[in-house]
């Protein structure tokens, strides 16, 4: 057993280094990469989503330093100013720029509430600002899996990922890849206070 813990330790930290430093954000196929780089079997027991997460928190704190620190302050700086433009979608900042282990090569992922995808695109379309459309899987809390519409844009340099969702959804965020519990939604006003310095 303590084999096997130190082995989901070494490949965590290895699938943490990949997802740091190559740009690579699919936790799985990180953890596959890192097996077959060490030399493990996949069929021992890979780390869970968790783990990797953590050990990506770790890998950051001890090389990101002041450099990782101003990259997630532009992203989040970059996110309010999506959201003040998308302020009718009531848009909410997820994943690695809100919880603070985004790289550079990190998009700046929101999801937006409205009727329709199309509703989001006439936005796009109406301010001629160039766009692309893109569809994920995603598992819902019925453990169905459900196809998401993605509006991909860019603002300042940085690509920004919206998820479009019906507005009912605005009460109950999809189950987030990593743990499997709601995502974590922050509003404008909590991307501001987080960047103040608040949280």
């Amino acid at each position: 057993m303590a084999r096997l813990r130190q082995v989901r330790r070494q490949v965590a930290a290895e699938a943490a280094r990949i997802i740091a430093t190559e740009g690579q954000h699919n936790y799985h196929a990180a953890k596959k990469k890192a097996a077959e780089r060490i030399g493990i079997s996949e069929r021992l027991a890979l780390p869970s989503n968790i783990e990797v997460k953590e050990a990506l928190r770790q890998y950051q704190s001890l090389y990101g330093g002041s450099a990782h620190q101003q990259n997630l302050d532009e992203l989040r700086r970059t996110a309010v100013r999506a959201m003040q433009m998308l302020g009718k979608f009531k848009p909410r900042l997820v994943g690695a720029v809100l919880d603070g282990t985004a790289d550079e090569h990190s998009r700046v992922a929101l999801h937006v509430f409205a009727e329709s995808v199309e509703g989001v695109v006439l936005f796009f379309l109406e301010r001629n600002i160039p766009f692309r459309q893109e569809q994920r899987q995603i598992r819902w809390h019925t453990g169905e899996h459900r196809t998401i519409q993605l509006v991909v844009s860019e603002l300042e340099g940085r690509e920004i990922e919206l998820a479009v969702f019906e507005e009912v959804h605005l009460r109950q965020a999809p189950p987030s890849p990593i743990d499997g519990k709601p995502q974590q939604r922050a509003s404008l006003h909590e991307v501001e206070y987080l960047l103040s310095g608040g949280l």
